[in-house]
């Protein structure tokens, strides 16, 4: 079942001399539970194209469904409400708010949705991160890979229609790389979640479903 569908999607900054075409009239569908990565060099036009799908930003022109939703027919106060409780967003920095512990960091879309954290939920999802038993800790606490599962985790809380990955591991050894990778597909497999990642690393792109790749802001390729 299609979930995401992206139509003659442009994106240009600045005019005349200045005119830059991020994004030149970009269109696919992902389905429900696929894992898709989207490759391209700096410059390309993939976190560009991120945003937009993650309503972070407004296209030039062309129209992103989500769930049948055509995403920017909503005013800024209701895509707001949109991207927090049906997209989660996953960067290459953390983003974690420093006075928060790790439990606090992952509800924290549910607080500020003033919905309630259910337990069991949270302790399962905490247990799938591998990090039960740093709950209570601050993110200058933990190393750089507990701090992007804790992101990871606080993407997941809300059950999103989408999770978008903007080079998870771009700020990650290899090791912590790999946990973070494997993580993403187990998410992917056992909770059936569908997974947007962009990533300029073709062997991290080989663990999706499909990939995308986009040069000059428009697909050249998929495989």
């Amino acid at each position: 079942m299609e979930i995401l569908r992206v139509e003659n999607l442009t994106k240009v900054y600045g005019k005349d001399t200045t005119k830059v075409v991020a994004l030149d009239n970009v269109s696919f569908s992902v389905n429900k539970g696929e894992f898709v990565a989207i490759v391209g060099a700096s410059g390309s036009g993939k976190s560009t194209l991120l945003h937009l799908i993650g309503g972070v930003d407004r296209p030039t022109s062309g129209k992103v469904y989500i769930d049948g939703k055509d995403i920017f027919s909503l005013n800024d106060d209701k895509l707001a409400i949109f991207r927090r409780r049906q997209i989660g967003l996953i960067y290459q920095f953390y983003n974690l708010i420093p006075i928060l512990n790790v439990e606090e960091n992952v509800t924290l879309p549910l607080a500020l949705d003033n919905r309630e954290v259910a337990k069991e939920d949270l302790n399962e999802l905490l247990k799938l991160l591998g990090l039960s038993n740093r709950k209570n800790h601050l993110p200058n606490e933990l190393s750089g890979g507990q701090q992007q599962r804790t992101s990871i985790g606080r993407a997941l809380i809300t059950n999103p229609t989408i999770i978008l990955a903007d080079e998870p591991t771009g700020n990650l050894d290899s090791k912590a790389s790999d946990e973070i990778v494997a993580l993403l597909k187990k998410s992917n497999k056992e909770l059936k979640q569908t997974i947007i990642m962009i990533t300029h690393n073709m062997e991290i792109a080989k663990v999706a479903d499909r990939i995308i790749k986009i040069e000059d802001g428009k697909i050249v390729e998929e495989v």
